[in-house]
């Protein structure tokens, strides 16, 4: 039953994650923050707790040099991800944005049969329940499409750095050294491009409380989360990620952007939580 231990990590780090990027949502679309900066504050913290962990126990960080072939590309994807992912959170309604990130669960099937992973008939049952609430969600004209384009990028690129960082830290890296890495190159990225194309210094952001805010809260799910996929099949993780992404998204759309139609929204979640109870089951 450990992967169910993954799932209530990762639930967990969704909420915080939801509170990063509703309220980075807001502030950009408000012109008080770049989209650069957001991206540099949803790393910070994660990259400081890693620091953390390694510092206090120097163990955790195990770094293989035979990982850079792959460690090198899903840093140059993960410096991409993160920027189209900030566009489209910007850009799309809050359930739109957690709806289409579901297409990654697929997809990641079909890479985890590859790396060798067996999944069962109940999570295939699962898999496939998800992909039915996703076809109901979309074939209704109730969920609104802007920022599409920039959702679907991230979801489809998120297989390749989600199975990049599985297979690393399978075969090679621990978690702290994978993610202490990764988070050190995004924040060196975004830092630089905060201070020459938009002019801002993200540290300065640091010290208002409201992005501070937004920047643990994003940094505290990320660490979770990360934490989560040592627990199961990265399909399986990243099903729960989703599902739960969308149950939070729905209420941060309702309370703070007015979204509609969010019965209709409710129960294509209830879809998916039952897809997400099948998945639940040994695989």
């Amino acid at each position: 039953m450990d992967y169910m231990f993954g799932v209530i990590l990762i639930s967990i780090g969704t909420f915080f994650e939801e509170v990063s990027d509703s309220i980075g949502k807001i502030k950009v679309n408000n012109a008080q923050e770049s989209p650069y900066t957001m991206a540099f504050l949803s790393v910070f913290w994660g990259f400081i707790f890693f620091v953390l962990i390694s510092l206090i126990k120097n163990s955790t960080f195990i770094f293989n040099f035979a990982s850079l072939p792959t460690f090198l590309i899903r840093a140059v994807l993960e410096i991409i991800q993160s920027y189209v992912s900030v566009l489209a959170v910007i850009k799309a309604d809050r359930t739109t944005y957690s709806f289409l990130r579901t297409l990654t669960i697929p997809l990641l099937l079909l890479v985890d049969f590859i790396l060798g992973y067996k999944i069962g008939f109940l999570p295939m049952i699962g898999i496939i329940t998800i992909i039915v609430a996703l076809i109901i969600a979309f074939s209704n004209h109730g969920i609104k499409r802007k920022g599409i384009g920039f959702v679907i990028f991230s979801a489809v690129n998120a297989v390749i750095t989600i199975s990049l960082f599985k297979y690393d830290i399978t075969h090679f890296n621990s978690v702290v050294a994978e993610q202490l890495l990764i988070s050190l190159i995004l924040l060196i990225s975004f830092l630089s491009f905060s201070l020459i194309k938009a002019k801002e210094n993200p540290f300065i952001f640091l010290t208002k409380p409201i992005f501070f805010l937004q920047s643990i809260s994003v940094g505290v799910g990320g660490v979770i989360e990360s934490f989560g996929y040592n627990f199961g099949a990265a399909s399986i993780m990243t099903a729960a990620k989703r599902s739960s992404a969308i149950f939070w998204s729905i209420l941060s759309g309702k309370a703070y952007f007015k979204e509609k139609n969010i019965l209709f929204k409710f129960l294509v979640f209830s879809l998916l939580l039952i897809g997400l109870i099948f998945l639940s089951f040994t695989y």
